[in-house]
């Protein structure tokens, strides 16, 4: 870009605070049955059983696979809940390790944790970090909580997980074929993706269309948009702009 005088300009920061939350308001969700019990309530339907069963996140073991800047205040919020942290991440962070959080192995991940938060960019090394191969080595009952990119899950992996209950719940806002229907209206039409009607159809999965980033602060954040657009029609090119992705050599 730099070679052919290009202007490339970011957004620095929406509200990762919007995105850990989603992913805490998933879980709670999916583990206290909120979902279900709100059909039920609005249907005078009052009674309590083991449908509506869930479980103290406080003392439960709960993996963060993914701790750059959104992955790091999911850890301070799950550090108020008193879960006993466990990481992973190729770059470690301090912060992180000041909450008492371990950063661990993937294997040690699955074999531990009770909930299993999925924060990572969608890189071929991560693409499909739930998968066949990984069921086997699940805790049994684990929830999965992905609010980062649908690919990090093999979709059949996942609802196979759920048959099988070594899934006990998925709270979900991406899908890895999500492209052909999030952000349109389908309530009219016939889905002809199987996995996505079998999501749609289990009551263990809470889905979202890719909400999660979308909260009042976050929409005046992505302002900064226009405001490149701006600079850069003022004559901050380059190197110049403000919010450059084109950095000079040190």
């Amino acid at each position: 870009a730099k070679a052919y005088g290009f202007t490339i300009a970011r957004v620095p920061a929406y509200s990762p605070y919007a995105v850990a939350e989603h992913a805490i308001a998933l879980l709670m969700s999916v583990n206290r049955r909120i979902h279900t019990a709100n059909v039920r309530t609005k249907m005078a339907n009052f009674t309590l059983d083991t449908g509506l069963l869930g479980m103290d996140i406080h003392g439960k073991t709960v993996g963060v696979m993914g701790t750059g800047k959104i992955g790091q205040i999911l850890c301070n919020i799950l550090n108020g809940f008193g879960a006993n942290l466990l990481c992973y991440d190729v770059f470690e962070s301090d912060e992180v390790k000041k909450l008492g959080a371990k950063y661990v192995s993937k294997e040690e991940i699955y074999e531990k944790c009770d909930i299993i938060f999925l924060m990572m960019p969608l890189l071929p090394q991560t693409k499909h970090t739930i998968c066949m191969d990984a069921l086997s080595k699940l805790k049994k009952g684990v929830i999965i909580i992905n609010t980062a990119r649908g690919g990090l899950i093999d979709t059949k992996a996942l609802i196979s997980g759920l048959q099988t209950g070594v899934i006990s719940g998925a709270g979900i806002d991406v899908f890895e074929n999500e492209a052909e229907y999030f952000f349109r209206d389908w309530s009219a039409k016939n889905i002809e993706d199987p996995e996505l009607t079998a999501l749609l159809g289990n009551n263990r999965v809470v889905l979202t269309a890719h909400q999660a980033f979308f909260t009042k602060e976050a929409i005046d954040k992505i302002g900064t948009t226009l405001s490149n657009l701006c600079d850069w029609k003022a004559g901050k090119k380059g190197t110049e702009h403000p919010n450059t992705c084109i950095f000079p050599p040190k």
